[in-house]
């Protein structure tokens, strides 16, 4: 399935963060961009250095109008004892989202019903919900922050500027492509 376009499901879970469990819904990640972060396990292997990673530019998806989520099958009391033993994910200030029914992942196809686990899944939302972009890797590949963040602020500036288009490797302040025949043959 394309997700390309689709709307985040109506749904109700609970998440840790800063040292609380709190209630989230569909209408709690819309009107900002959100990263839906999926992986496969608390107290894992891969899992802590992304997770890490995440926290250590935490900042620059706030500054980008960007909430990040990061979402496992794992309940939120198993996110708090992780967040509490672990260094790395001890710097974790996002919501930490409990899926133990798998409803989140299950909707976005990347949960492995056989392992009980996500796939290491990565999805750009826009504050109206609607999916930007997306990558899916298997249960032992790692993923960048900085390239999350790429891909964030590229997907902003095609909503903010729709005649405009990002090249490769684009990064704010750079230059971008306007779709036209004057390009054909140019590039």
């Amino acid at each position: 399935m394309n997700f390309i376009g689709s709307a985040l499901p109506d749904f109700n879970v609970n998440a840790f963060q800063n040292g609380e469990v709190k209630a989230l819904s569909r209408d709690d990640l819309l009107g900002h961009w959100s990263v839906l972060f999926f992986y496969p396990a608390d107290f894992s292997f891969v899992c802590p250095t992304e997770l890490g990673d995440l926290a250590a530019h935490y900042s620059e998806f706030q500054q980008s109008n960007a909430e990040v989520y990061s979402i496992s099958e794992d309940t939120e009391f198993v996110h708090q004892a992780w967040h509490e033993q672990s260094a790395e994910v001890g710097q974790v200030a996002y919501p930490m989202i409990a899926d133990p029914a798998g409803v989140l992942a299950r909707h976005y196809e990347v949960l492995d019903a056989d392992a009980g686990q996500a796939y290491r899944g990565v999805f750009i939302l826009d504050p109206e919900g609607k999916v930007r972009s997306y990558t899916i890797n298997d249960m032992g590949i790692g993923r960048n922050a900085t390239e999350i963040l790429r891909t964030l602020t590229a997907a902003q500036f095609v909503a903010e500027h729709g005649d405009r288009v990002c090249p490769a490797n684009w990064h704010p302040g750079e230059q971008t492509l306007k779709p036209g025949t004057d390009l054909v043959g140019k590039i």
